[in-house]
């Protein structure tokens, strides 16, 4: 018995994929001998995130060269031809009209050739080819090469391999094994047939929300058994042998049970008759018997009758009203009601702050609780900081501040607070604000000053005027609003809403942006995310409140311009119009009043930050507004901008968790007022250096933990030296707590106390 490889594939049919999807898929068995022999059979996709536009044709464009050319093309071996037929389509479609305005690397290809029991796969782009073989999931050892549209010299690796009986390939689309995940792809192609895969494949891509690119196709190597066919020999039905007989049942005894059956039904249902007319027969008796109202008639009534009624109820009044009285003069002279008396308020106040007292001595005492057992020390400040704002304005205003001061700087230090004293390194002119901040592409610092944007050179102070309103070619470059840094570009976003890029050689050139979105003053930021370095090619994330999505621009394939927006939001809901800042590290955050949101692949996650640990005391709520990170995606650390408290919090970008914060120290340039702000990242064995901008210049600091004090602080908040025997507060003292002559607290009522350095060694920065 003679046997051979059949091959069944499924795929998603033209009317039942996505309207918005751009893929083309072409599958061509051929039929005569000698091609089969020769070139075997082609499966393959072309695929295309950007959505709209001439997408559609640029894929079908690309499918329908290969196909022609593997086909026609007899001059070498199946490797060779199939690399010549991707770099035929890569050119015709630079050269054709589909191919104009395409963004570089846009188009993914993926395509299989199976002569006999020979494989042959590519691919390039945004397309994936897997193999499963014995129910495991396996990709061709492979490089994938760029998308189209790609330069000349782009090169294809073809992988060639065996497919066996009981193999299965599936080409898909990226964006759809991103959405669905390559554990269901491999349990839909291992228990469903080829067709029945795609099409459960397809499913879950729609119901996941997915969008755009949906390319999907599968196939499956059977063996087909030839056998000779024979005719079988059917037996000759025999005539009726109970036509024209009366009908009854075959079944012995069947027809006297159904019989029977129906007698019992008919019996029930006449019984059930009878008891509902039964029940309804008592009740109507038992509504004859009641008693019933007689009759009532209307009596007349006199007037001297009724002037005797009116006073009476006017007797009742006037008596309720005494009663209410008499009860208030009752309440008021008792006072149960009445607020405290200002011996009794002063009395609970004392209280409140020696119980304050007391527990700030167990801390700053000889057990030195806040090294020693730092959570103990934590629960006792937080309790002394809740007894202090029950004595509030009740005590004598010396001796609150001082223990105040003591608590507030014992919280500090068990918060990781970290004072830090900036220095400015350049000044605005008279007369002129900054109002933008970014670091550039040569590594200095690029600012909005006025009416045009200087660099500043953060080590040696050197500043020069790059770019001033009105320069480059046209109309010229209006007043600089926006900034950012594309690779080896400067971005700039005028008033007018132009993009401008300004480069280190001194170029100064308006920028070709495809689409009709306007950006205007509702922009409030743009973001670039680098996907070539070596060609300095970038993409573009503009926060476009008027559709309530982030514009992802794709830059051309020559590099000159950026091609229409595709929305990066799968939802159309996200609240655009809160944001005050993106960050772009292969995840996407986005600064908002009071959150600060993450999304990936277009979709929010469940990423949040940690409440700092003061917000329940020293510094209660946040106003999130700038942001900068080191590190890489899902590595380093967070460092946002609190414009409530004037403050940087530090936050582990891996997991939201709090990691410490950063005051401006007292005489220091204030951390108020931020116009932006930016990161020096120097690895993990050396602090980052913050960049920030205030409306009157530039200031940088070294974000490192100090070098902890030697010793325990002691409880008084004076700034002379700690004397030997650290003085300490009798429980027992209830007018002041302190004598007159003490010295006096370090921090005035209106100032917010500085963190004292821990005495831990200090937390590694990133």
């Amino acid at each position: 018995m003679a046997s051979r490889l059949a091959l069944k594939y499924g795929l998603v049919s033209e009317e039942d994929r996505l309207a918005n999807s751009s893929d083309a898929l072409v599958v061509t068995e051929p039929t005569t001998g000698s091609k089969a022999r020769t070139k075997g059979s082609l499966y393959l996709i072309v695929c295309s995130r950007t959505i709209g536009g001439r997408t559609r044709d640029a894929c079908r464009l690309v499918a329908d060269t290969i196909q022609r050319d593997y086909y026609y093309d007899e001059s070498a071996g199946i490797a060779i031809v199939l690399e010549k037929a991707i770099r035929s389509a890569n050119k015709r479609l630079r050269s054709s009209r589909e191919g104009s305005g395409l963004a570089a690397y846009s188009v993914g290809i993926a395509l299989a050739v199976v002569r006999n029991n020979e494989l042959y796969v590519a691919t390039c782009g945004d397309a994936d080819a897997y193999l499963i073989r014995s129910a495991r999931l396996l990709m061709p050892e492979s490089q994938s090469g760029v998308g189209l549209p790609a330069a000349d010299s782009l090169h294809v690796n073809v992988w060639r391999g065996e497919f066996a009986v009981g193999d299965s390939l599936v080409l898909a689309s990226r964006n759809l094994v991103e959405v669905v995940g390559t554990e269901e792809l491999k349990n839909a192609v291992v228990t469903l047939h080829p067709q029945s895969a795609a099409e459960h494949l397809h499913h879950l891509f729609v119901a996941a929300a997915g969008e755009g690119s949906d390319a999907v196709l599968a196939m499956e190597a059977t063996e087909v058994s030839l056998s000779r066919v024979e005719h079988k020999l059917v037996p000759v039905a025999p005539a009726e042998p109970l036509a024209g007989a009366p009908e009854k049942s075959p079944i012995p005894l069947a027809d006297q049970v159904a019989g029977a059956a129906y007698a019992v039904r008919e019996g029930a249902h006449n019984v059930r008759l009878a008891i509902r007319d039964g029940i309804s027969g008592a009740v109507n008796r038992v509504l004859d018997v009641m008693p019933r109202r007689r009759t009532g008639y209307r009596r007349m009534r006199t007037a001297s009758s009724q002037r005797e009624s009116q006073g009476r109820a006017t007797l009742a009044v006037l008596a309720l009203i005494g009663v209410v009285a008499v009860l208030g003069v009752l309440i008021w002279y008792l006072g149960p009601f009445r607020a405290e008396t200002p011996i009794e308020q002063g009395s609970q106040g004392q209280e409140a702050l020696s119980e304050a007292t007391d527990k700030a001595n167990q801390v700053f005492g000889s057990a030195d609780l806040i090294h020693t057992d730092p959570e103990q020390a934590a629960t006792l400040l937080q309790d002394a900081w809740d007894s202090l704002e029950r004595a509030r304005g009740e005590v004598d205003q010396q001796a609150w501040d001082t223990v105040h001061g003591e608590v507030a700087t014992g919280l500090d230090e068990l918060y990781s607070t970290v004072p830090v004293s900036g220095t400015q390194f350049y000044a605005a002119p008279a007369g002129e604000d900054i109002s933008g901040l970014v670091l550039g592409p040569d590594d200095a610092a690029y600012a909005i000053v006025g009416s045009g944007v200087v660099r500043v050179d953060p080590d040696t102070g050197t500043v020069a005027t790059i770019i001033e309103s009105g320069a480059g070619t046209g109309q010229g470059i209006g007043q600089p609003r926006l900034l950012a840094r594309g690779g080896p570009d400067l971005l700039v976003v005028d008033e007018r809403g132009s993009l401008w890029r300004w480069r280190p050689s001194g170029t100064l050139g308006q920028v070709r942006v495809a689409g009709d979105q306007t950006w205007g003053p509702d922009v409030v930021d743009i973001e670039t995310f680098v996907i070539n370095p070596d060609q300095g090619l970038y993409r573009i994330y503009v926060p476009y409140p008027a559709q309530s999505q982030v514009l992802r621009y794709e830059p051309t394939a020559d590099g000159g311009g950026f091609s229409a927006p595709a929305p990066y939001f799968v939802a159309s809901d996200e609240p655009v119009a809160t944001f005050r800042q993106l960050l772009i590290d292969g995840d996407v955050y986005a600064v908002t009043n009071p959150d600060l949101l993450q999304y990936f692949n277009g979709r929010q996650t469940g990423y949040t930050l940690d409440p700092a640990p003061d917000n329940a005391n020293l510094r209660p709520g946040h106003a999130y507004e700038l942001i900068a990170a080191t590190g890489t995606r899902g590595v380093g650390r967070l460092y946002v901008w609190d414009k409530e408290w004037s403050r940087i919090l530090v936050y582990d970008k891996a997991d939201g968790t709090y990691d410490g914060q950063f005051v401006a120290a007292d005489g220091t340039p204030p951390l108020t007022d931020l116009r932006g702000m930016y990161l020096i990242d120097r690895g993990q064995a050396q602090s980052p250096i913050l960049i920030w901008a205030r409306p009157e210049g530039l200031y940088r600091v070294e974000l490192s933990k100090p070098v902890a004090p030697i010793g325990s602080p002691a409880p008084s908040g004076a700034a002379s030296p700690a004397p030997s025997a650290p003085p300490t507060v009798a429980p027992t003292l209830r007018p002041t707590v302190r004598p007159s002559g003490s010295p006096a607290p370090s921090a005035s009522p209106t100032e917010r106390p500085r963190r004292t350095p821990r005495a831990a060694a200090p937390t590694p920065t990133p």
